[in-house]
């Protein structure tokens, strides 16, 4: 089954003004895309609203993250939910919702079950998910890389029906290459895409694993997604620090013929 390329730009907690978020759109809006690969930006809570207005059409925009509450005295979350009018933070106006980068669970002690708490939140909003999972360099010296990441599904399996499994996206994140100029090899990245695949069609459906996207994160660069992008699982990717600078261009035209 043919799977649309999938480019996403995690900002973090970058940039440090309006000014340079609005800089780093109109390097997007003015450049040439590829029409086939499907964009994505999470900027800062902070500029979601106001580069709404400035972004071109065919980029989406998606919050970093949210809480699964609708309502509530929870100081400093942000909630999506149905009701949210569509100028607010509350998330109603974006297309996708970007659920627990590897960071929230790794320094924000984010559990399987929160995550999964938070997947079932996005989607009844309904929005749609970027579900990120990966595992630390021990696990994987341990051996442990498909246990880890079956682990971190199993909880979302649990919340999830067959069919919301087409609005998901899954970031398969090591969390020993995010930031730290180290890349897993294309053919690690894709033994652990087909595991994660593997994995969905036992627990989910055939169906299921064969359509939904499976992108890497950590460190890809200019340099490394070309051969990343030839392997038959892996279906985009999902992007850091590149994202602030103009190889993010090159990152989303990786298939570009």
């Amino acid at each position: 089954m043919a799977r649309q390329f999938f480019v996403g730009g995690n900002f973090k907690m970058n940039p440090d003004s309006h000014q340079q978020s609005l800089a780093l759109v109109k390097t997007l809006n003015t450049a040439e895309l590829d029409s086939a690969t499907e964009v994505v930006i999470a900027p800062p809570s902070l500029y979601l609203i106001p580069l709404k207005a400035e972004l071109r059409n065919d980029i989406q925009l998606s919050a970093q993250n949210a809480y699964f509450k609708p309502s509530g005295a929870f100081t400093g979350e942000i909630r999506q939910c149905r009701a949210a009018p569509r100028n607010s933070l509350m998330l109603k106006f974006l297309t996708l919702f970007w659920v627990c980068h590897s960071e929230r669970r790794t320094l924000f002690h984010e559990t399987s079950e929160l995550v999964a708490q938070k997947t079932r939140a996005a989607l009844d909003a309904p929005l749609k998910v970027i579900l990120c999972i990966g595992e630390t360099l021990k696990e994987r010296e341990d051996g442990k890389t498909a246990e880890v990441c079956q682990g971190q599904l199993q909880a979302v399996v649990a919340v999830l029906k067959e069919a919301d499994w087409n609005k998901i996206v899954i970031a398969y994140e090591p969390v020993w290459a995010i930031g730290t100029g180290k890349v897993a090899t294309s053919a690690q990245a894709q033994e652990t895409h087909a595991d994660i695949r593997s994995y969905l069609s036992k627990a989910v459906s055939s169906n299921a694993a064969s359509s939904i996207r499976i992108i890497y994160g950590g460190s890809v660069n200019a340099a490394n997604c070309k051969e990343l992008s030839t392997q038959p699982d892996i279906d985009g990717f999902l992007v850091g620090g590149a994202s602030l600078k103009p190889e993010f261009i090159d990152i989303i035209n990786a298939k570009k013929q």
